[in-house]
């Protein structure tokens, strides 16, 4: 079913792993971990294994850089195959929020992206229609979308020669969300000229042309948008929603009498407890949703009541991409290390802030039911599941049924040297280090604790003639691929960073990585950490980490430990199998993120909201963020919240 194309074959331990991990999935083993170190192929090895199960694949991962690049390159594995694209179809997004202790209502807006609609839209269609669909996704696939069963129940069905009467097909495409337009051939859209109707799907690169004889189909054929040229004729066609949420008009006129329920139990809640205030927002804010729901079928926030059209009872799991999905697809989980907490602390921190909205009277409790899915009905739904990466966390390593390892890399590249230094003097150390480097055209990466320190160092490199920039969360994700794309091209010879882990970087010039103040300890300096980080020198031959550090921690130790036993394994392999190691050549996509040139991460939005607050509103709102993310352990969240809160109170010499 699966057409991959590829001018490499499987190398190394690379066989083994994909033969090891193909048995698992026939014998029904529910979890099983892939440990492949940096460079060792494992994309590759996925998508062997998709090959030879011939079962649909979602692939998730943490971060939306990480997931561009995994998309094109299944793209070039699979091209004769469905590959789509899922990840949150917002430029901007700023979500609803109540500050309840500075008294500030924060009203959603957002601006969507209408190619990642698109992807979106044909990543479902992709789902329900075929069986070789390969679906890389971000943490997107676990929060709320329509019902598969009305996605795919509610779609205009023509075939040719058979008869239709002009207002069913009409009705229809309105239920579906299509819009009548006769000037424009936008996705969504269609229009109907004489005995030819034309249809814009938002999920396709053409657009549908159906000529009629009075009611009947003579010819179905989809045609160029632009030339309007005839592409291709079809006996029969499917056409879907234009929207991800699609409901019918019954279940909106059944889902109003349950709205009004809800409303009456909630004012007399709020009046029992004399909450005077609350109840009367709610019931302003609820009645003025439902009327525009009755009028339009449609309303500022419809995804608040999603319950209510979904026939869902409070707490019940929300439809996601997951559920789109036939039972026996398979679920890879790249950088598992990173995504299962990520994955775990979504529903946590959805749940906090819409409390405050129900609590408060903004929303009726219905709102807690539009969520991203709590970690065991993620379990739930997933099946059959691959974690990938080079640092297993605990909870891979615990439920997974076999561990298989892939430590060998395809071009013979071993693990880099690892060197421990004394902190007294080390930056004339790591410039002393550069030079050798920049004069051989490598690259070299520097990690420090702060923004600051990234900062300093980055000018202190420049002023010694050697080309540097600094890389930290203050930079969009943008502009960080386009610092990534300067070191590859040889613009700047250095990129000094905090966690350079989030970045996806995939850089084989890289043969120096220095890690500042390694025996601090912490999340920065933990063993899985300091793991990926020397494992981003594995793709150059002369690839060299230097550890600063007065003492060896008990993190320092176990990393050297577990990457010189992989230097052991695979010096080993290429002495058996006499093999020199190169360094692995990898061309940069040109402009691989035009299509989301102005997309924005989920977890920057909450730096956008300062935009026309007052300086103290925004202060507080960000340490309300700051204690929540404390408070789910995401510790680097919560040290961005307290550095934007600093800038802040510099700024504007706010007496907080």
């Amino acid at each position: 079913m699966y057409q991959l194309k590829s001018e490499y074959e499987p190398q190394g331990d690379q066989p083994k792993a994909i033969e090891d991990l193909v048995k698992g999935i026939d014998n029904n083993d529910r979890f099983q971990t892939l440990l492949g170190v940096t460079g060792s192929g494992k994309t590759y090895t996925m998508a062997n294994i998709i090959a030879k199960t011939g079962r649909p694949a979602l692939i998730m991962s943490p971060n939306k850089i990480l997931a561009v690049q995994l998309y094109y390159e299944f793209k070039e594995f699979f091209p004769d195959n469905r590959v789509e694209f899922f990840i949150s179809y917002y430029d901007y997004y700023q979500p609803e929020a109540y500050v309840p202790t500075r008294d500030i209502y924060i009203e959603k807006n957002a601006d969507i992206n209408d190619v990642l609609v698109k992807m979106r839209l044909s990543t479902l269609k992709s789902i329900l229609t075929r069986r070789d669909v390969i679906v890389v996704s971000s943490v997107s696939a676990i929060y709320a979308s329509g019902n598969p069963r009305d996605f795919q129940r509610i779609n205009l069905y023509l075939r040719a020669g058979k008869r239709y009467p002009r207002r069913q097909i009409l009705e229809k495409l309105g239920k579906m969300l299509y819009t009548r337009k006769e000037d424009d051939f936008s996705g969504g859209t269609f229009r109907w000229k004489g005995e030819v109707l034309e249809i814009y799907p938002p999920y396709e690169d053409f657009g549908i042309r159906v000529l009629f004889f009075d009611d009947e189909v003579e010819s179905i054929e989809s045609f160029d948008l632009y030339n309007r040229t005839p592409i291709e004729e079809f006996d029969k066609i499917t056409i879907y929603p234009a929207k991800e949420f699609v409901t019918s008009e019954e279940k909106i006129q059944n889902a109003m009498s349950n709205i009004e329920e809800d409303l009456q139990r909630q004012i007399e809640f709020f009046k029992s407890r004399g909450k005077l205030l609350e109840a009367q927002r709610i019931e302003q804010r609820t009645r003025q949703d439902m009327e525009f729901l009755e009028t339009m079928g449609y309303c500022k926030g419809i995804e608040n009541y999603s319950r209510y059209f979904d026939d869902r009872k409070p707490g019940d799991s929300p439809w996601s991409l997951l559920d789109y999905f036939e039972d026996d697809f398979i679920t890879f989980i790249d950088e598992s290390h990173i995504a299962v907490p990520q994955i775990g602390g979504m529903f946590k921190g959805d749940y906090a802030r819409k409390k405050n909205l129900v609590d408060f009277g903004f929303r009726l409790p219905s709102a807690l039911d539009n969520r991203p899915l709590r970690f065991d009905e993620f379990l739930e739904k997933i099946k059959q599941t691959i974690f990938v990466s080079a640092t297993p966390g605990n909870f891979e390593m615990e439920v997974s049924d076999q561990v298989v390892e892939q430590i060998i890399r395809p071009t013979g590249l071993i693990d880099p040297e690892v060197v421990v230094r004394k902190t007294e003097g080390q930056i004339d150390e790591f410039v002393s280090e550069l030079n050798t480097v920049v004069k051989r055209g490598e690259r070299a990466l520097a990690v420090v604790l702060t923004k600051k320190d990234a900062e300093m160092l980055s000018d202190h490199l420049n002023l010694m003639g050697i080309k540097s920039q600094y890389l930290h969360s203050e930079l969009d994700t943008i502009e960080r691929s386009e610092v990534v794309k300067k070191l590859r091209n040889g613009e700047i010879d250095v990129v000094v960073g905090i966690n350079l882990l989030r970045e996806g970087l995939d850089i084989p010039e890289v043969s120096l990585i220095a890690i500042m103040d390694a025996d601090r300890e912490g999340f920065l300096r933990s063993e899985t950490t300091l793991i990926q980080t020397i494992g981003r020198a594995a793709r150059n031959v002369n690839g060299k980490v230097i550890l600063f550090a007065d003492r060896v921690t008990e993190a320092m130790k176990k990393s050297i430990e577990e990457t010189n036993r992989r230097r052991e394994i695979q010096m080993q392999f290429n002495k058996d199998n006499n093999i020199t190691p190169k360094t692995i050549i990898k061309k940069l996509p040109d402009d691989v993120f035009a299509p989301f040139k102005s997309e924005m991460d989920e977890e920057d939005y909450v730096f956008a909201v300062g935009e026309g607050m007052k300086p103290e509103d925004y202060y507080y709102f960000l340490e309300e963020e700051m204690y929540k993310a404390a408070s789910e352990l995401r510790y680097e969240d919560a040290a961005n919240y307290r550095d934007e809160m600093q800038k802040i109170k510099n700024q504007h010499n706010l007496k907080v």
